[in-house]
Protein backbone atom coordinates (compact mmCIF):
# COMPACT_ATOMS: atom_id res chain seq x y z
CA UNK A 1 0.00 0.00 0.00
CA UNK A 2 1.07 3.24 -0.80
CA UNK A 3 2.32 6.24 1.63
CA UNK A 4 1.39 8.52 -0.11
CA UNK A 5 -2.31 10.26 0.35
CA UNK A 6 -4.46 11.33 -2.31
CA UNK A 7 -3.37 15.50 -1.74
CA UNK A 8 -0.06 14.07 -1.44
CA UNK A 9 -0.37 12.63 -4.55
CA UNK A 10 -1.94 15.62 -6.39
CA UNK A 11 0.95 17.73 -4.73
CA UNK A 12 3.96 15.50 -6.71
CA UNK A 13 2.03 15.32 -9.81
CA UNK A 14 2.14 19.03 -9.54
CA UNK A 15 5.56 19.27 -8.61
CA UNK A 16 6.80 17.59 -11.95
CA UNK A 17 4.42 18.83 -14.28
CA UNK A 18 5.08 21.64 -16.63
CA UNK A 19 2.65 24.27 -15.58
CA UNK A 20 1.40 27.47 -17.86
CA UNK A 21 2.40 31.15 -16.20
CA UNK A 22 0.92 34.38 -17.44
CA UNK A 23 3.44 37.53 -17.32
CA UNK A 24 2.36 41.17 -18.68
CA UNK A 25 5.19 43.02 -20.12
CA UNK A 26 3.23 46.45 -19.96
CA UNK A 27 5.79 49.15 -19.40
CA UNK A 28 8.29 46.41 -17.88
CA UNK A 29 12.31 46.42 -17.95
CA UNK A 30 13.10 44.06 -21.08
CA UNK A 31 16.25 42.89 -18.98
CA UNK A 32 14.57 42.65 -15.60
CA UNK A 33 11.95 40.96 -16.66
CA UNK A 34 13.53 38.22 -18.74
CA UNK A 35 15.78 37.13 -15.84
CA UNK A 36 12.27 36.44 -13.88
CA UNK A 37 11.33 34.44 -16.74
CA UNK A 38 13.91 32.54 -17.41
CA UNK A 39 13.88 31.09 -13.86
CA UNK A 40 10.22 30.18 -14.47
CA UNK A 41 11.80 28.60 -17.94
CA UNK A 42 14.27 26.63 -16.27
CA UNK A 43 12.07 25.68 -13.22
CA UNK A 44 13.91 27.06 -10.76
CA UNK A 45 10.67 27.96 -9.06
CA UNK A 46 10.35 23.93 -8.21
CA UNK A 47 11.58 22.42 -5.23
CA UNK A 48 12.54 19.23 -7.54
CA UNK A 49 14.83 22.00 -9.58
CA UNK A 50 18.06 20.45 -10.41
CA UNK A 51 20.54 22.43 -12.96
CA UNK A 52 22.47 19.33 -14.52
CA UNK A 53 20.22 16.31 -14.43
CA UNK A 54 16.53 17.17 -15.34
CA UNK A 55 14.89 19.08 -17.37
CA UNK A 56 11.98 20.25 -15.65
CA UNK A 57 10.74 24.05 -16.65
CA UNK A 58 7.33 25.56 -17.09
CA UNK A 59 5.71 27.62 -20.20
CA UNK A 60 5.45 31.31 -20.09
CA UNK A 61 2.88 33.26 -22.07
CA UNK A 62 4.00 36.53 -22.46
CA UNK A 63 1.61 39.30 -23.74
CA UNK A 64 1.80 43.07 -24.15
CA UNK A 65 5.67 42.70 -25.30
CA UNK A 66 5.28 45.43 -27.48
CA UNK A 67 4.92 47.69 -24.35
CA UNK A 68 7.84 47.04 -23.11
CA UNK A 69 10.69 49.23 -21.86
CA UNK A 70 14.49 49.68 -21.23
CA UNK A 71 16.48 52.05 -19.22
CA UNK A 72 17.72 55.55 -20.31
CA UNK A 73 18.74 55.53 -24.07
CA UNK A 74 18.85 51.91 -24.19
CA UNK A 75 16.67 51.78 -27.51
CA UNK A 76 18.85 54.18 -29.26
CA UNK A 77 22.55 52.08 -28.77
CA UNK A 78 21.64 48.82 -27.50
CA UNK A 79 23.22 47.15 -30.78
CA UNK A 80 21.57 43.67 -31.80
CA UNK A 81 24.07 41.51 -34.83
CA UNK A 82 23.01 38.75 -36.69
CA UNK A 83 25.12 36.90 -38.91
CA UNK A 84 23.88 35.02 -42.45
CA UNK A 85 27.05 32.79 -42.20
CA UNK A 86 28.27 34.26 -45.58
CA UNK A 87 31.30 36.27 -45.97
CA UNK A 88 29.91 39.88 -45.05
CA UNK A 89 26.88 38.58 -43.75
CA UNK A 90 26.88 40.19 -40.07
CA UNK A 91 24.43 43.23 -39.70
CA UNK A 92 24.01 45.35 -36.49
CA UNK A 93 20.14 46.88 -35.96
CA UNK A 94 19.38 49.32 -32.82
CA UNK A 95 17.08 47.89 -30.54
CA UNK A 96 14.17 50.38 -31.80
CA UNK A 97 14.62 49.46 -34.89
CA UNK A 98 14.16 45.56 -34.78
CA UNK A 99 11.32 46.34 -31.99
CA UNK A 100 9.49 48.10 -34.93
CA UNK A 101 10.17 45.29 -37.07
CA UNK A 102 8.95 42.67 -34.59
CA UNK A 103 7.56 44.01 -31.26
CA UNK A 104 8.66 39.95 -29.74
CA UNK A 105 12.03 39.86 -30.99
CA UNK A 106 13.79 42.44 -28.04
CA UNK A 107 12.35 40.36 -25.30
CA UNK A 108 12.99 37.25 -27.08
CA UNK A 109 16.56 37.79 -27.33
CA UNK A 110 16.91 38.95 -23.90
CA UNK A 111 15.11 35.47 -22.43
CA UNK A 112 17.67 34.01 -24.81
CA UNK A 113 20.72 35.27 -23.46
CA UNK A 114 19.36 34.55 -19.83
CA UNK A 115 18.40 31.11 -20.24
CA UNK A 116 22.19 30.42 -22.30
CA UNK A 117 23.94 32.16 -18.65
CA UNK A 118 23.18 28.58 -16.68
CA UNK A 119 25.84 26.56 -16.83
CA UNK A 120 27.34 24.59 -19.94
CA UNK A 121 25.00 21.49 -19.50
CA UNK A 122 21.98 23.43 -18.98
CA UNK A 123 23.29 25.30 -21.84
CA UNK A 124 22.70 22.40 -24.02
CA UNK A 125 18.70 22.28 -23.47
CA UNK A 126 18.17 25.83 -24.23
CA UNK A 127 16.54 25.47 -27.54
CA UNK A 128 13.85 23.20 -25.89
CA UNK A 129 13.50 25.71 -23.02
CA UNK A 130 12.95 28.09 -25.68
CA UNK A 131 10.19 26.47 -27.66
CA UNK A 132 8.39 26.96 -23.55
CA UNK A 133 8.28 30.71 -24.31
CA UNK A 134 4.96 32.22 -26.42
CA UNK A 135 5.51 35.98 -26.67
CA UNK A 136 2.61 37.97 -28.35
CA UNK A 137 2.76 41.59 -28.84
CA UNK A 138 -0.52 42.62 -27.65
CA UNK A 139 -3.06 40.84 -25.15
CA UNK A 140 -4.94 38.69 -27.71
CA UNK A 141 -4.00 34.87 -26.79
CA UNK A 142 -5.17 32.18 -28.73
CA UNK A 143 -7.69 30.27 -26.70
CA UNK A 144 -6.03 26.76 -26.89
CA UNK A 145 -2.95 28.67 -25.26
CA UNK A 146 -5.90 30.64 -23.02
CA UNK A 147 -7.03 27.13 -21.71
CA UNK A 148 -3.74 25.97 -20.44
CA UNK A 149 -2.71 29.34 -18.20
CA UNK A 150 -2.64 28.25 -14.44
CA UNK A 151 -0.79 30.98 -12.71
CA UNK A 152 0.30 34.44 -13.18
CA UNK A 153 3.81 35.74 -12.65
CA UNK A 154 4.14 38.99 -10.38
CA UNK A 155 5.38 41.85 -12.70
CA UNK A 156 9.04 42.88 -11.47
CA UNK A 157 7.84 47.18 -11.86
CA UNK A 158 4.75 48.45 -10.86
CA UNK A 159 2.55 50.55 -13.65
CA UNK A 160 1.91 53.75 -12.87
CA UNK A 161 -1.24 55.57 -14.19
CA UNK A 162 -0.93 57.67 -17.00
CA UNK A 163 -2.33 60.95 -16.99
CA UNK A 164 -5.41 59.99 -19.06
CA UNK A 165 -6.22 57.81 -16.67
CA UNK A 166 -7.06 60.40 -14.19
CA UNK A 167 -10.21 62.14 -13.77
CA UNK A 168 -11.62 65.47 -13.65
CA UNK A 169 -12.08 65.51 -10.20
CA UNK A 170 -8.64 63.67 -9.39
CA UNK A 171 -6.50 66.30 -11.94
CA UNK A 172 -8.18 69.10 -9.72
CA UNK A 173 -8.18 67.89 -6.60
CA UNK A 174 -4.14 67.93 -6.57
CA UNK A 175 -2.44 70.66 -5.30
CA UNK A 176 -1.52 73.92 -7.22
CA UNK A 177 2.37 74.15 -6.88
CA UNK A 178 1.92 77.76 -8.41
CA UNK A 179 -0.66 80.15 -9.24
CA UNK A 180 -0.13 81.56 -12.07
CA UNK A 181 -1.33 85.04 -12.97
CA UNK A 182 -4.82 85.29 -15.11
CA UNK A 183 -2.25 87.37 -17.45
CA UNK A 184 0.64 85.02 -17.82
CA UNK A 185 1.66 83.94 -21.23
CA UNK A 186 3.17 80.51 -21.36
CA UNK A 187 5.83 80.63 -24.27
Amino acid sequence: MSNLTKFRRTQQWLTFARLWYLYDATYQDVFDSAIVIAQYLRGMNKPIYDHVRQDVGNHVVVINTSKVSMPVDEWKWRMYSHHSRYGGGQTWAAAHELHSKDPTIVLYKAVYKEVGSAPRAVNLIRSPTMARLHLFPDACIPPEIKANICDQIRQVQPVLKSLKDYSEEEVEKFPKIVDYPEDYVVK
